[in-house]
């Protein structure tokens, strides 16, 4: 008994420390925007004693942050909630349609898992250029709309749900739209708002994607704006810096936080199930 408890307050202790180790960084960003310019490279570092509060102020105000935050919230909205219809009505039809060719297009979908974006960048940045969707909302959006992965995991929730649910809906009359509406999607709820946040992040965050569209100030989306002022393009400072890394930031620990009590769930739903 004393050995197990000390090998779970052992393993505890682990859990806390890797947290910690995680959290460094962050709290290092946090505590340099806060710093003047001198006591960011002062060695050894120094505690923070009076905090440049203006810092978020004047980063938010020497370059249009307002305009890059629209851009990366329009963009990630846009691409979550597209990429949940589209994703989940393609599950939907792998999950509970027999189709002939159904495993080969499903085995073929899996395979571009495997392929890595620097491979279809090229493609990709000449397919838009012909649609004349650069520097654009559609060419920053279309691409996010549907991927490989999405299908994937809602798929696998999808497959566990019981096919006398659907068939009783039908005995009721119910389309196969409003089936999969109002029955599927309600029944893989956890997955699909683990879905969402993975999009929303991954959109958000999504910095060769945009680098490949974009080429006005007025289109670039925070991670391209972040990038711009680490390399002076706006003002050299790097508490300056730190506090626009810290835009960034916030919203996406807001929909982590959101959606927390759903990834355990979501995750173990989509993933146990084949």
């Amino acid at each position: 008994m004393v050995l197990r408890r000390t090998i779970r307050l052992a393993v505890w202790a682990l859990v806390m420390l890797g947290g910690l180790a995680m959290l460094v960084p962050f709290l290092w960003m946090v505590l340099t925007s806060l710093r003047t310019d001198q006591e960011a490279f002062a060695i050894p570092p120094k505690l923070l004693t009076s905090p440049q509060w203006h810092n978020w102020a004047d980063a938010w105000h020497v370059a249009p942050f307002g305009r890059f935050f629209f851009n990366s919230a329009f963009v990630s909205t846009c691409v979550t909630m597209g990429s949940l219809l589209f994703n989940s009505m393609a599950a939907y039809g792998f999950a509970k349609h027999r189709f002939k060719g159904r495993d080969a297009v499903f085995a073929g979908l899996l395979v571009t898992l495997m392929i890595p974006f620097q491979v279809t960048m090229i493609p990709s940045f000449l397919l838009l250029k012909s649609l004349a969707w650069l520097d654009s909302y559609p060419g920053l959006i279309v691409p996010g709309l549907a991927t490989a992965f999405g299908v994937f995991f809602l798929r696998q929730a999808m497959i566990g749900i019981p096919d006398d649910y659907l068939d009783a809906a039908r005995l009721d009359g119910a389309g196969e739209f409003a089936i999969y509406w109002s029955v599927a999607l309600p029944l893989v709820k956890p997955s699909v708002a683990t879905l969402a946040v993975f999009t929303f992040l991954g959109s958000w965050n999504d910095f060769l994607g945009p680098l490949i569209v974009v080429k006005s100030d007025e289109m670039r989306t925070l991670p391209l704006a972040i990038s711009a002022l680490s390399a002076g393009h706006y003002v050299a400072s790097w508490p300056l810096l730190m506090a626009g890394a810290s835009f960034v930031i916030i919203p996406v620990l807001i929909v982590y936080l959101l959606a927390q009590r759903y990834f355990v769930e979501g995750i173990a739903l989509g993933g146990l199930k084949g």
